[in-house]
């Protein structure tokens, strides 16, 4: 029986790849999980792992080509034909040794996402002698945007933590390993520790395709390329970022004493009550981003208030059946999602994102709730807002919620929002300017919602007030649309009626 080895999903707006390497030839044994090749895109580069054991077939697109999403790069002959091959490729990649010979497994970095490349080892749960399950949790490793938990590939025993707490790995690095019981296990360090001992007497690793013609056409040898993929082998990125360096030594060096700026004196007194405290992946991604969004878009903020009442009186006449129908409470969130669903249809450019000299036009909503947890602030994508009922759009913030607060989402979930909501109310916030999340052009703050007096009919009257600012790019949004969009959301919320009935 043959099976098919396809081109994986690279990711979002990724549609086509190189094939920079394949670590297999036509007849070799394979087995389920063991890296076929390995992809190029613009972005990361991807492993190709064997969908099951066997014999390699046919290799279909060879090294060079281009290849787009799932399309067919191999042929595996599925069956027991393997048995008698795994000899010859362990003098070859000695990575697929401990795997054939069942002496001792790798615990490899697993593929952290579009666009992460490094990880920070953040926590091991098990230390150097104890006993391992397969699927049993071995650490946890944090990115610029989630924590990764590593399970076990194997039952054994941890032999060797190569990546400590604190080290940081890139995407194909080696972070322990397992040795298991079986009985052929011997011959199989030997055989994996001459292989290295040979690599280390010099670079027989060929360099990816794209990266060999890069260096042809930008006049670079090997050596004077630092080599960043497996095993040293140059990538394209890496010629990139050589002849960045070549070209513009003098502008990169220029900046470094402000992004060095020593830090300014402190009294001898309170040194000793100071604690320093190195910041997370995810927290220095925060601080990059939102940095990078006040320089890069015209960034302007929008007032209005909206009294709350009638939203507070059908919410609390339906909770209740609401609950007992739903599972799920209802909240105000799901009220501020159809209203801003209801205003981005007036007003889409609220909804749209600059690309260039382009401005792309969502006809969709991708609604991004800004949650704070311990480790920082997430914002869960929830696609297809406004196609969403009430109890949907709840029972969604509820478990995005839920997961961002355990660490739980992938990186998936966080990708692909329009337009975002966050809710400063929930800490007591009465008014505040929120940032932009880049490429989008909009966000509305929510804000503590407090009875005030207001003249209604000619009359004071206190009323559940709350004010909303809306933050919007000023490239393409102009300050009509802003204060139209925001006076839609006031209105949909004063009077949810008009949600029913479309106005």
């Amino acid at each position: 029986m043959s099976i098919e080895v396809r081109v994986p999903t690279l990711g979002e707006s990724v549609t086509e790849a190189t094939v920079a390497t394949w670590f297999k030839k036509p007849g070799d044994a394979v087995a389920v999980d063991e890296m076929l090749c390995e992809l190029e895109t613009d972005k990361v580069t991807v492993e190709v792992p064997s969908p099951a054991a066997g014999v390699m077939g046919e290799i279909v697109a060879a090294e060079g080509e281009t290849v787009g999403v799932d399309a067919l790069l191999a042929t595996i002959a599925a069956g027991e034909g393997a048995a008698p091959a795994p000899a010859a490729p362990a003098a070859e990649a000695p990575a697929a040794a401990p795997a054939a010979s069942g002496g001792s497994v790798d615990v490899m970095v697993p593929t952290l996402g579009e666009s992460v490349t490094e990880a920070t080892v953040s926590t091991w749960f098990k230390q150097v002698g104890d006993s391992v399950a397969q699927d049993e949790m071995l650490c946890e490793l944090e990115t610029d945007k989630v924590s990764v938990e590593v399970p076990a590939p194997a039952a054994g025993v941890l032999a060797e933590i190569t990546a400590p707490e604190g080290t940081t790995v890139d995407a194909t690095a080696k972070l322990a390993v397992i040795s298991g019981s079986a009985t052929g296990a011997a011959p199989a360090p030997a055989a994996a520790a001459a292989a290295p001992a040979a690599a280390n007497t010099g670079k027989d690793v060929a360099n990816a395709p794209s990266a060999e013609k890069a260096m042809a056409e930008a006049g670079l040898s090997a050596d004077q390329v630092t080599g960043t993929g497996r095993d040293g082998r140059i990538m394209k990125e890496d010629v990139a970022k050589a002849v960045a360096a070549a070209a513009a030594p003098a502008p990169a060096a220029t900046p470094a004493p402000a992004a060095q700026a020593p830090r300014a004196p402190v009294a001898a007194e309170d040194a000793s009550r100071e604690e320093r405290v190195r910041m997370t992946r995810l927290r220095q991604t925060i601080a990059k981003r939102l940095k990078d969004a006040q320089n890069t878009a015209a960034i302007l903020t929008t007032y209005n208030e909206v009294d709350m009442t009638e939203v507070m009186a059908l919410r609390n006449q339906y909770k209740d059946q609401f609950e007992k129908k739903h599972g799920v409470r209802l909240g105000f969130m799901s009220f501020f999602t159809k209203a801003c669903c209801h205003a981005l249809k007036e007003v889409p450019e609220v909804n749209a994102e600059i690309d260039g000299n382009d401005i792309v036009y969502k006809n969709f909503v991708h609604m991004g709730v800004a949650a704070g947890t311990p480790q920082g602030l997430v914002v869960p994508v929830i696609r297809d807002a406004d196609s969403m009922s009430f109890a949907a759009i709840e029972k969604a913030i509820a478990e995005k919620g839920k997961r961002a607060r355990d660490g739980k989402l992938s990186m998936a979930e966080m990708q692909g929002g329009t337009f975002t909501i966050s809710n400063g109310g929930v800490y007591g916030s009465l008014m505040s300017s929120p940032i932009l999340n880049p490429p989008q052009s909009g966000i509305l703050g929510m804000h503590k919602i407090q009875d005030r007096p207001m003249v209604i009919n000619g009359e004071i009257k206190i009323r559940p007030m709350m004010y909303l600012a809306l933050s919007y790019d000023h490239r393409i949004v102009d300050g009509k649309g802003a204060v139209t969009f925001l006076v839609r959301v006031k209105e949909a919320l004063e009077d949810p009626r008009r949600l029913l009935m479309d106005l």
